[in-house]
């Protein structure tokens, strides 16, 4: 799995002209990828990861100032862009696939204890965010 870790003052996510998910305060904006070969295992420790991650103000987690999380998903962070200029999205895993790890991701970070917002899979999302820092991450877990 990968993810785009983004600390954020705000983020918000818009399905047709509806706010879907929104955090008002800071706290994580998530972008996350899913290949073929991501396991259950893999989602939990990616959000264990995000979970316990320190990057937000004064190196705290959001688990230490329960902080929010966007968590949206994102099948285009396994484009491959080495041949040509059209990306390939051969590694990024169907929805089938991905659709039940990503939701595994949210699923654990709320019995974490988290404030989790989200996007709507496979839907054309329009992403705002005001970036912290900024700060940006990639994980591959």
């Amino acid at each position: 799995m990968r993810a785009v870790v983004q600390r954020v003052s705000s983020a918000s996510v818009v399905v047709d002209g509806v706010t879907v998910g929104a955090i008002d305060e800071p706290g994580l904006l998530v972008l996350v990828g899913v290949t073929h070969t991501d396991t259950p295992e893999q989602a939990a420790r990616l959000a264990a990861k995000l979970w316990g991650l320190r990057i937000l103000s004064g190196e705290k987690s959001c688990s230490d100032i329960g902080a929010p999380l966007l968590v949206v998903s994102q099948f285009t962070l396994y484009g491959d862009t080495r041949k040509g200029r059209r990306p390939t999205w051969q590694a990024a895993a169907p929805g089938p696939v991905a659709e039940p790890l990503v939701e595994t991701v949210c699923a654990e970070l709320r019995g974490l204890g988290a404030h989790v917002e989200t996007g709507v899979f496979g839907a054309d999302m329009k992403v705002g965010l005001t970036n912290d820092g900024p700060i940006t991450l990639v994980l591959d877990v």
